[in-house]
């Protein structure tokens, strides 16, 4: 299985989001994956012949949601931190001051550093996505034209029940409750599906067939944009990363670990997802499969371009870079 991620998408909030924001919303005749109908038909036919055919996947009613437990925690005049649940893949982090602009740092064991924007008064969960190993947070609040000053600071060590729990719960970039209309329309799909790679299929295909991508909103958002899965699901419109985020909560709230990952697309900077399925392991660029490949689906380029130039873009996924995956 090769190491490449499925699902392009072109936005990342922090960094440079006027690149991708443009280099997403280009027409190009020549686009679209093929479908995944294949790789379902020998899905199926490899099963054993006592599995009758109708069987349909085990639908999902009750989704893994992060809890504030406050059983672990720290906090200091701004900042409460909550990381009872570290073991799990998350954290929780609430900001009470008054900065007018807050991120939030996670440094994760290979050293890598995460950033995130934060909002008073809005406690999120965020990922611990680099396995095992000792964490650094860091809440950061703007003090003057670009400088920022350390208001927060904790140093974790984790080990995780479960590599794929970090991409089985919402986080900020794709936050999600009992409440979310992307969990209903989750569940409709999935009680059609068979197995969770006919789900995968049917969730690309209803996403292409009705979200729009939105010029308008692309040229005027700010690096602070946080993606609403229920807003792109009403208006049925969004940029890269709302389709990204509204793909993840449908996956994850499955059960089907997800990851949203950011990198470059040549070089452009992008968004995309890479989803496990137990059959197949992690799905990235291409599905292989019983000695073929067949291209996955990215639902950006396909609702909007051409069918066979999509197909030729994604190719093996030796146009994607992976940096960081959330």
């Amino acid at each position: 299985m090769k190491k490449r991620s499925s699902l392009l998408f072109c936005l990342l909030l922090i960094f440079l989001s006027s690149l991708f924001c443009g280099g997403c919303s280009e027409k190009n005749e020549e686009m679209l994956p093929s479908s995944l109908s294949s790789a379902i038909t020998k899905t199926q036919s490899s099963l054993p012949e006592e599995t009758p055919s109708v069987s349909l996947r085990n639908t999902v009613y009750e989704p893994l949601l992060p809890i504030q437990s406050m059983e672990s925690t720290e906090e200091n005049e701004v900042v409460l931190l909550d990381f009872s649940n570290s073991s799990k893949g998350y954290i929780m982090v609430d900001y009470h001051g008054t900065a007018d602009k807050i991120k939030l740092q996670i440094k994760i064991p290979d050293s890598t550093t995460y950033s995130y924007p934060l909002k008073a008064g809005r406690i999120r969960s965020f990922p611990l996505p680099g396995g095992d190993g000792i964490y650094q947070i860091t809440v950061l609040e703007h003090a003057y034209d670009d400088l920022y000053a350390v208001a927060f600071s904790k140093e974790l060590s984790v080990t995780l029940e479960d590599e794929f729990l970090p991409f089985l719960y919402p986080n900020q970039f794709s936050w999600y409750d009992h409440t979310c209309k992307a969990l209903s329309m989750g569940i409709q799909l999935s009680e059609k599906s068979s197995n969770d790679l006919e789900y995968l299929e049917q969730v690309y295909q209803w996403v292409i067939s009705n979200i729009s991508y939105d010029n308008e909103k692309a040229e005027s958002v700010t690096a602070e944009y946080v993606p609403d899965v229920d807003d792109t699901l009403t208006t049925k419109k969004g940029i890269c990363f709302d389709y990204a985020s509204l793909m993840v909560a449908m996956l994850r709230s499955q059960n089907i670990p997800t990851k949203l990952e950011v990198g470059y697309s040549g070089q452009v900077y992008h968004a995309w997802i890479s989803v496990y399925l137990t059959e197949l392991g992690w799905v990235d660029g291409i599905i292989e499969f019983d000695g073929k490949s067949w291209t996955l689906m990215d639902p950006t380029l396909a609702s909007n371009n051409d069918k066979k130039a999509v197909g030729k873009y994604v190719g093996d996924g030796s146009n994607y870079t992976v940096k960081y995956h959330y």
